[in-house]
């Protein structure tokens, strides 16, 4: 029944989604990344009124699924031309999921199903105990003792050989593109700039020139300029805010337009909703140009303020091969400063974080560490709180006034039956917006880095509050108190009695959370609401709708654990109910087609790192081998089948060696960047472009977003790449300059010798 139900509803919004995509005014929420790419022109341009509105060929509503094949046509390369390896290489997770759980799933209903189905021992030895049929195709219906078991073993070791098999081609194939990607793709500014952090201070010379005297003696044939970090928080939070008043003014000046009958009034209290009534226009041009003067005089105080600049730079050089050389090595004989790792994209980089001092980022992850235990370990204390809270005695004890309206029967069914689950709901929707949070914490300086811890931590979460919640049956506190108290031989036990036990609640789960979920994800029903709320009220140029309709990039820190979860299930149930399996093959095949048509449709992703998130997906694939293989030990301990355990340990030993394995062989791919790569790709652009000049593509390239809409305004005099002057330095010592230093004219600037502050400045 609980099949059929999903099937049915997930039928439905495949019609619904069918139906709101044809539709010419939701063509802009449906296929925003051809808008924004500026290939696709709104379908309501022309014709009759009503066809603006409603598409009236009713033919093509009878080719529904057309979405899905066409979702598919698109090849992989021109797929990672249009959306990027990312993008491609996300789709690959999906992919790996039908490439290992197809075959697994044909060999167990072959071997296994058959194996559990004719054994008997639940009608036999249970017959006062209800039994459902998926039970009976699981291990469970194995007597104890029996040599049955020797099946699921063999069956285990088929299972893992096939999975690393799988995987290992994967992670060939991943590194392989990664590697191709980095060599082929176009020019860009990250291939040539490091990020160095821990500049030690110099009482003589400011950040830049120490920065810049370190790489011309260290790296004088390649070291091309740099750009110090600033810490300009406080100017982008004034930026923010001047931006959101100039919304509200255009908001209100778009609404005095349709009315000049009257002039729009706000109120200056809280939200709006009290406070002295103003005209909203005047008012909002007031705080614009307050707002304008202090953004103003931030900006100066941040080129002026020597506590403003940061120990740290980005510097950037003449070739590939000279940032590859910097990026890899150790700089200085003292371990702890110059610290240099590949700088992320302009683009990809979280500027609010550059300013925290270095030395503190082992204080700051420890903290976020211990945070993240309680946060997972005891997060069931404020839900129950709140639950507690949410019933009916919790709010007659605090709100006794209340009593009346709580005991009208339709207001306690709604407390009893929708409020306590909602709690909990609630806390999920923003448990990836916290985590998120505490990785900025942290102090990672690239969005993709954000996202990639983030994405650990809900893994994590899931791990221990779903997977383990519900096999044991409680809050992870209560887990932690039972593994505490038992012996670590018994842990394996209870979670393998556990797993065969709860295969009906996940099959569940995996048709609501899972099936549900990728309808919804088609469906697109919050983005379309948003889109058209925006669009009537909000909308009055092409820039704005473009706004309105951009659906942001894809979710890696909330997608990528979630279908980890599947893994973990597939493969923990493989040998134990692979009736589970069927179900997990129908998700994963769904989930690609859907995401695929996302990809190539809708999302526009925000950064490109190259798959360097792939090692992570490679490492809890292999967490999840282990884990079914530990469960399996001690389902198969609890069913006196010790004496073949043995067997199994060997099997999670090799398990380890092959994840060793893969580490060593394919993982520095996505860490390191070959010398011989970046040779290659230097030589070859230098024999297309023989006179290239760098520095006016890479001088300003890492300028804080703040400042550049003014330097864009600024002309420079760029000076030919081998050209060299002399930078006059306050330095008494020569410790760590032997001669005077020589500079490109595009380094980073150095003040003329007729104008030499009393304290060091940098110029913007």
């Amino acid at each position: 029944m609980i099949f059929n139900n999903q099937t049915n509803k997930k039928i439905r919004k495949k019609k619904a989604f069918a139906v709101l995509r044809l539709q010419p005014f939701n063509d802009r929420v449906y296929f925003p990344k051809w808008y924004l790419k500026g290939l696709r022109t709104s379908p309501a341009s022309s014709g009759a009124f009503v066809k603006k509105f409603v598409n009236l060929d009713f033919r093509s509503y009878l080719k529904f699924l057309n979405w899905m094949p066409e979702a598919l046509k698109m090849p992989e390369l021109e797929l990672i031309d249009h959306a990027g390896l990312d993008s491609a290489v996300y789709l690959r997770i999906y992919l790996i999921g039908l490439k290992i759980f197809v075959p697994i799933t044909i060999v167990a209903w072959a071997v296994l199903v058959p194996v559990n189905y004719t054994n008997k021992t639940l009608e036999l030895q249970l017959k006062n105990v209800t039994s459902s049929d998926i039970d009976k195709l699981s291990i469970s219906n194995i007597a104890l003792e029996s040599d049955r078991f020797w099946t699921h073993i063999v069956m285990a070791y088929a299972f893992t050989f096939w999975t690393c098999f799988v995987l290992l081609k994967e992670y060939e194939t991943v590194a392989s593109m990664r590697l191709h990607f980095l060599a082929s793709e176009k020019r860009r500014p990250d291939q040539f700039t490091v990020l160095v952090r821990n500049v030690p201070p110099d009482p003589d010379e400011s950040v830049s020139e120490t920065v810049e005297h370190f790489f011309l003696v260290n790296h004088p044939d390649t070291y091309l300029t740099n750009q110090v970090v600033c810490n300009a928080n406080k100017l982008a939070k004034l930026v923010k805010q001047r931006k959101k008043k100039q919304n509200w003014l255009d908001y209100y000046q778009l609404k005095y337009s349709r009315n000049n009958a009257q002039r729009p009034i706000m109120k200056t209290g809280f939200l709006g909703l009290c406070g002295k009534k103003v005209d909203a226009i005047e008012h909002h041009e007031a705080e614009i140009g307050k707002l304008s003067k202090e953004i103003a005089e931030e900006r100066e105080r941040v080129k002026k303020d020597p506590k403003a600049i940061m120990p740290a730079a980005f510097v950037s050089f003449k070739s590939r091969w000279g940032a590859a050389v910097c990026a890899q090595t150790q700089q200085s004989r003292d371990p702890t400063s110059w610290l240099t790792e590949w700088a992320p994209e302009p683009c990809d980089v979280y500027w609010p974080n550059l300013p925290i001092p270095y030395v503190s980022l082992a204080i700051r992850r420890l903290i976020m560490a211990v945070a993240f235990f309680f946060l997972t370990f005891f997060f069931m204390i404020p839900i129950a709180s709140v639950q507690a809270l949410a019933s009916i005695e919790g709010l007659e004890k605090v709100a006794p006034f209340l009593k009346p309206i709580i005991d009208m029967k339709f207001i306690k069914s709604v407390i009893q039956g929708i409020l306590p689950g909602l709690a909990l709901k609630l806390f999920l929707i923003f448990l990836p917006a916290i985590l998120m949070i505490m990785a900025k914490f942290e102090g990672f300086t690239s969005k993709s880095s954000l996202e990639r811890r983030a994405a650990t931590r809900y893994y994590l979460f899931n791990l221990v509050n779903v997977f383990l919640g519900s096999i044991v049956a409680g809050s992870a506190l209560e887990q932690l108190n039972t593994f505490i108290k038992q012996s670590a031989n018994e842990i394996p036990r209870t979670i393998g009695v556990a797993v065969p036990l709860r295969a009906t609640f996940f099959i569940t789960y995996i048709m609501v959370d899972g099936w549900a979920g990728i309808a919804g994800e088609i469906l697109m029903l919050k983005p379309l609401i948003i889109y058209h709320l925006k669009n009537f009220f909000l909308v009055k140029t092409e820039k704005d709708r473009e706004e309105a309709m951009d659906p942001g990039s894809l979710g890696f820190n909330t997608g990528e654990p979630q279908i980890q979860l599947y893994f973990l299930l597939g493969l923990v149930y493989a040998a134990v109910t692979p009736a589970l399996l069927p179900f997990i093959v129908i998700f994963f095949g769904l989930a690609y087609v859907v995401f695929r048509h996302q990809i190539i449709n809708v999302y526009n992703q925000e950064y490109e790192s190259a798959a360097a998130f792939w090692p992570d997906v490679h490492g809890r694939i292999i967490i999840a081998l282990l884990i079914s293989q530990v469960a399996l030990i001690g389902l198969l301990t609890s069913k006196k089948a010790a004496q073949s355990t043995p067997f199994l340990i060997a099997l999670v030993v090799l398990t380890i060696w092959f994840y060793t394995f893969c580490k060593a062989r394919y993982e520095p791919a996505f860490v390191r960047y070959p010398l011989q790569e970046a040779m290659m790709k230097d030589t070859l652009e230098r024999a297309r472009e023989p006179n290239l000049n760098l520095k006016p593509y890479l001088q300003n390239a890492y300028i804080h977003p703040v400042f550049k809409e003014e330097d864009e305004e600024d002309e420079f005099d760029f000076k030919s790449e081998n050209e060299s002057v002399l930078v006059p330095t306050k330095r008494q010592s020569r410790r760590s300059t032997p001669a005077p230093s020589r500079i490109s004219g595009a380094s980073s600037p150095s003040l003329p010798p007729e104008v030499v502050p009393e304290h060091p400045e940098r110029a913007s």
